[in-house]
């Protein structure tokens, strides 16, 4: 009978004692917040908070995880943004009735070097998905673009 409360008393005395420890340790604790800001999208900041508690704490696994999916993520955050400057460019040409030579070209170099950049990006596994999906529409696009403007 004393073991069916022992027992369960050890296990949540040990589950506390971890959770206060990762609370109470400033290289966790900085961890846990860089994790909250990753999973509401704010990757600067979580790739700021996650380099200092690596710091504070170099075999900090979770420290380490969360600056390689901040990086990760502000790549293709990066790209998307360059993607829409770069799309709103090519439409402001496009706008015009004819579409000179130096504009083609001008459009076939930012499609080449969008196209080289999305090869460049690997997601991972908890790579937000809507960034993975957005990255890919654009490459598509500038890839429909280069096969227009090479015609």
């Amino acid at each position: 009978m004393k073991s069916k409360i022992l027992i369960p008393s050890i296990a949540f005395f040990l589950i506390f004692s971890m959770g206060a420890y990762f609370l109470v340790n400033p290289s966790y604790g900085k961890s846990l917040k860089a994790k909250y800001y990753f999973e509401v999208g704010d990757y600067e900041k979580s790739l700021t908070l996650a380099k200092e508690a690596f710091s504070i704490d170099v075999y900090n696994r979770m420290a380490s995880t969360i600056m390689a999916q901040s990086i990760t993520s502000l790549k293709y955050s990066s790209y998307n943004n360059d993607a829409k400057k770069y799309m709103h460019i090519i439409n402001k040409m496009a706008s015009q009735d004819v579409i000179s030579d130096a504009d083609k070209a001008k459009i076939r170099t930012i499609c080449h070097i969008m196209m080289d950049s999305y090869t460049k990006l690997a997601p991972s596994v908890i790579t937000d998905k809507t960034l993975v999906r957005n990255s890919a529409k654009y490459h598509n696009n500038f890839k429909k673009l280069l096969e227009k403007v090479t015609k």
